[in-house]
């Protein structure tokens, strides 16, 4: 199935997930994208001068701007938020208020054309599941840090949101689809991330700076599968009124050995060295997909390093990102 002649609406438009989805959609849909370019991957691509492409700049936290723009669709990505862990701890505040007054706005926003819309999805996030995350599936309790942990702001501000989307779906009939994203990265990441972060700091020549003794352990999902998952999302009935993990839980790797994999990927000379952290951090996080791929179908297809061999020639190719 392939999304045909709908107008959708994507928060956050011209960030890193929000412009791949749009890429794979725009030949055949009308595509909106939202952004205040707080990050932009949006400048200078071709995304941009497409004839059914249209961006706008704008804030999530401005309610009547959003529900103007979004009046009409028939399909409503929320992918507008604060993220990245020195962001969100520099900026607690906006955090909260961006990542849950801006997620209201916008299911108020698609609640006000409730007669047109056919979809609406809500990015929450892994984090939802506090420091310690081993194949946690959907119905697993959420966790998260202690109160006056600025890191845990995010994981508390997109949970809440988690929860103001289904209860949209369940008492107002908004047809919500939620989900939780495990660690993506890929061509064209701005912002936090260490596999970009690792990339980078590789192709300047520089060594490669692990934050603890690099046994935290993540599931990369490359960012292809992680639009294969919201393309499902945004057709399949069965997900309506639902929460989606979805991660590559094959692509499990400590933070040292995945730095050892960008340097033995790029074949420069960096060194690993070793910082402490200044934050608290999550020490293991491993998806289960399995409802993703049994109402879904969803299956991740990029292995790890085949993923990493693209996403370091792109950035070969960007070198100002």
């Amino acid at each position: 199935m392939a999304l045909t002649g709908k107008r959708v609406v994507v928060t956050g438009g011209a960030g890193f997930i929000g412009t791949t989805l749009a890429r794979r959609l725009v030949d055949e849909n009308e595509i909106v994208a939202v952004d205040n370019l707080h990050r932009d991957s949006l400048g200078g691509t071709a995304l941009a001068e497409h004839p059914n492409f249209t961006f706008v700049q704008g804030d999530v936290l401005d309610a009547p701007f959003l529900t103007d723009i979004v009046r009409g669709a028939t399909h409503v990505v929320h992918a507008a938020a604060i993220a990245g862990v020195d962001t969100v701890i520099e900026s607690p505040v906006r955090t909260m208020r961006v990542n849950l007054i801006g997620t209201y706005n916008t299911l108020e926003a698609a609640l006000a054309t409730q007669n047109s819309v056919e979809r609406v999805i809500e990015f929450s996030t892994s984090e939802v599941f506090g420091t310690y995350a081993f194949k946690v599936d959907e119905l697993h309790v959420t966790t998260q840090g202690s109160v006056g942990e600025a890191r845990w702001t995010y994981a508390v501000s997109k949970l809440a949101g988690e929860h103001m989307a289904h209860a949209y779906h369940d008492e107002l009939g908004l047809p919500t689809v939620s989900v939780r994203p495990f660690n993506v990265y890929g061509p064209g990441q701005i912002g936090g991330g260490a596999i970009r972060a690792f990339i980078e700091t590789a192709l300047a020549g520089k060594d490669l700076v692990i934050h603890g003794d690099g046994s935290q352990i993540r599931a990369w999902c490359y960012v292809d599968d992680m639009v294969e998952a919201l393309l499902l999302a945004l057709e399949h009935p069965n997900a309506v009124g639902e929460s989606f993990n979805v991660g590559n839980a094959r692509s499990a790797v400590t933070i040292y050995d995945l730095a050892l994999r960008i340097k033995r990927l790029t074949g420069l000379d960096g060194e690993l060295r070793f910082q402490p952290l200044h934050y608290s951090d999550v020490e293991l996080r491993i998806p289960n997909v399995d409802k993703a791929r049994e109402l879904l179908g969803f299956e991740a297809k990029v292995e790890l390093d085949e993923g990493l061999e693209r996403t370091i020639a792109w950035y070969r190719e960007n070198p100002a990102g």
